[in-house]
């Protein structure tokens, strides 16, 4: 099964409070950042990892962040839950130090492709159910149809469509509605900082949602700003 990163760099940047499916990275390319996570206030730290679903916010108005999503489901989505003691919403970093010991990067380095570059290094093997790779092959050749149903996915691999979310959500830990929204929100992601010219609502028709409005909804509860504000504020580092 495929694995991806998402990496935006932004700059500036004040996000409302939301959550996403995603584990995110968050470090910081030069100062020190507030966060607030699930409540508590975290100031002038230099980072965090977070699990899916954790409310939080962040404050960085005189410097540049870097931000990697990472699908839950994926190889490195793996690998990152068990770095998490039981019941452990996130990982705070105080210091460039600390980001350096927890990612096993060069001391002193704030290259987020050397944490890149350390996440692949340590991909553990992982053997999928092969319906379940089709599925995800599937989604990523076709992901911009916007008439995809769970009937959809069910008549690929010959399974009752409640048999192959169950077994998707086994493989995986994650939902076959969700696995798709996260890879329709990537892809939209890229396009609008790779392409800048692009209109954000042929962006959004591209990418199988059914209009902008949709795509505004989703966006700002994945990542707490519109595409809009996403496409003036950031830079993509890379997509794997």
């Amino acid at each position: 099964m495929n694995h991806f990163i998402l990496g935006l760099q932004a700059r500036n940047l004040t996000v409302e409070i939301h959550h996403h499916s995603a584990y995110q990275i968050v470090l910081s390319n030069d100062t020190p950042f507030n966060s607030t996570i699930s409540g508590k206030l975290n100031e002038r730290i230099h980072g965090f990892l977070i699990k899916p679903h954790v409310p939080h916010f962040c404050v960085a108005e005189k410097g540049t962040l870097n931000v990697l999503n990472i699908e839950p489901y994926s190889n490195i989505g793996l690998q990152l839950s068990n770095r998490f003691d039981e019941n452990q919403e996130c990982i705070v970093f105080d210091s460039p130090l600390e980001t350096n010991a927890f990612f096993e990067t060069p001391r002193n380095s704030l290259d987020i492709n050397n944490v890149i570059e350390s996440l692949l290094s340590k991909l553990p093997p992982t053997n999928y159910d092969e319906r379940v790779t089709k599925i995800v092959e599937y989604i990523r050749d076709n992901y911009y149809k916007s008439d995809i149903t769970p009937q959809t996915f069910a008549d690929i691999v010959f399974l009752s469509p409640s048999r192959l979310a169950s077994l998707f959500k086994q493989q995986t830990g994650s939902s076959l509605s969700k696995y798709l929204l996260w890879t329709r929100l990537r892809q939209a992601i890229y396009i609008t900082l790779s392409d800048r010219e692009r209109s954000l609502t042929d962006i959004a028709y591209d990418t199988g949602f059914y209009d902008l409005p949709q795509l505004n909804k989703y966006m700002y509860e994945m990542f707490g700003m519109p595409p809009k504000a996403l496409k003036y504020s950031s830079d993509l580092i890379q997509v794997y």
